[in-house]
C-alpha cells in the first residue's frame, strides 16, 4: 500500500516578497516531514513535494493561506517510497526558466483545454501540436502526431520558435496557424503559450493540467498518448492512471533508461549509460564507481543510500514541472 502522497503544484502570480517566504516555508515543510523541491520567484511558485498525507496537505493549506495563492491547484499521486531524498526551497529568477524577460504567463497564457476535450482539438489536421518538453522527455512518450522541437532545455524554445516562424516553417508568421501545446504538468505550456501570444499568434491552446492530468483522467482505451511520461523524481516515469512506469535513472547523467539501455554494453550501473558513455572524466568515473559501491553496500544491508550529489544537469531543476 502506497504510503507517500506526491503533490505537484505551480502558480504564476506576482510575489514581490518571495525572498521572505523561503525560510518559513522551508521550516514548515521540514516540521511536517515533507521533502521535494519548491521554487520561489517574483513570478510565482513551482514544485513537487512528497511525504505523509497529513504533512503534504498541511503544506498545501499553508501555501493557500496566502491570499495570492488561495487558488493554487495541485495534482497528486502516490508512491510506495519517499521519492525525494531532500527538501529544497530555492529562490529563482523564474519558476520555469525560459530566459525571456517579461513573459506575463499569469495574464497572457493561451486557452486552457480540459483533458476530456483534448483529443478532439488535436484531431484537427489544421492544428500544430507541439511537445514543449526536452528531447530526453519526449523520447519515452508523447502524443500521437506531436512535433518534437528537439530542445535540450526550455531556454532553447524561443530560438526554435524564431526558426519555425520563418516562411515555410511550422509556425509561419504569415499564416499564424492554430497551435496546441502540452508539457508534463502545465507550467511550461503556460509560459510557452504566453510567449507565442507575445509574438503575435492568436489561436494558442494548451492542455490544462498537462500530461499528468490527462493520464490521470482519460481512460487508456480513449487515450492518444503513446509511451510513458517522465517525472522529476525517483519514480522516473508514470503511465495511465499515474501508475509507476518502467524506466530508471542513470545516476551519472540523470537520463531515463529503458531495459534496452540497461542491456547495452555501454551501461555500467551508477557509472555510465548509452546516453553519456565517454563524456565523463576519469576522476568522475572513479567517484561514480565509489558511490556505486556504497549503494550496493546499502542494498545488502537493506538500507537506503542517498549518496553523493549526482552531477547537475541544468535542465532538470529549473524545469521542475508541476
Amino acid at each position: 500500500m502506497a504510503q507517500f502522497l506526491v503533490a505537484a503544484l505551480y502558480k504564476f502570480v506576482p510575489l514581490a516578497d518571495y525572498r521572505a517566504l523561503r525560510e518559513p516555508l522551508f521550516e514548515f515543510c521540514r516540521a511536517h516531514e515533507v521533502r521535494g523541491t519548491l521554487l520561489l520567484a517574483e513570478e510565482g511558485v513551482n514544485g513537487t513535494i512528497a511525504g505523509p498525507e497529513a504533512g503534504v496537505r498541511a503544506v498545501l493549506q499553508y501555501l493557500r493561506s496566502d491570499p495570492r495563492l488561495s487558488s493554487l491547484e495541485h495534482k497528486e499521486s502516490w508512491a510506495q517510497n519517499q521519492p525525494f531524498y531532500r527538501l529544497k526551497v530555492k529562490l529563482k529568477r523564474e519558476i520555469v526558466t525560459m530566459g525571456v524577460p517579461n513573459v506575463q504567463a499569469e495574464t497572457m497564457a493561451g486557452t486552457y483545454v480540459a483533458p476530456d476535450e483534448w483529443n478532439e482539438l488535436i484531431a484537427d489536421p489544421d492544428v500544430v501540436l507541439i511537445d514543449v518538453r526536452n528531447d530526453y522527455e519526449v523520447a519515452i512518450g508523447s502524443f500521437e502526431g506531436a512535433v518534437n522541437p528537439h530542445t535540450r532545455s526550455f531556454t532553447e524554445f524561443p530560438e526554435w520558435v524564431a526558426q519555425q516562424a520563418q516562411s515555410g516553417g511550422l509556425l509561419d508568421r504569415q499564416k499564424k496557424p492554430k497551435v496546441a501545446m502540452f508539457c508534463t504538468g502545465g507550467i511550461r505550456c503556460e509560459k510557452s503559450t504566453a510567449y507565442l501570444r507575445s509574438q503575435g499568434y492568436d489561436e494558442v491552446y494548451h492542455l490544462q493540467g498537462g500530461i499528468l492530468k490527462y493520464l490521470e483522467t482519460v481512460p487508456a482505451v480513449q487515450s492518444r498518448w503513446d509511451g510513458e511520461c517522465f517525472v522529476f523524481d525517483e519514480r522516473v516515469s508514470v503511465g495511465h492512471g499515474l501508475r509507476p512506469g518502467h524506466y530508471e535513472l542513470c545516476r551519472a547523467c540523470r537520463l531515463p533508461l529503458s531495459e534496452a539501455d540497461k542491456a547495452s554494453p555501454l551501461y555500467e550501473e551508477g557509472v555510465s549509460c548509452p546516453h553519456c558513455h565517454g563524456t565523463h572524466t576519469e576522476d568522475q568515473m572513479r567517484r561514480f564507481r565509489d558511490r556505486q559501491k556504497q549503494v550496493e553496500l546499502a542494498r545488502r544491508r537493506k538500507t537506503r543510500h542517498i549518496g553523493a550529489t549526482m552531477p547537475a544537469r541544468p535542465a532538470l531543476e529549473p524545469e521542475t514541472d508541476a
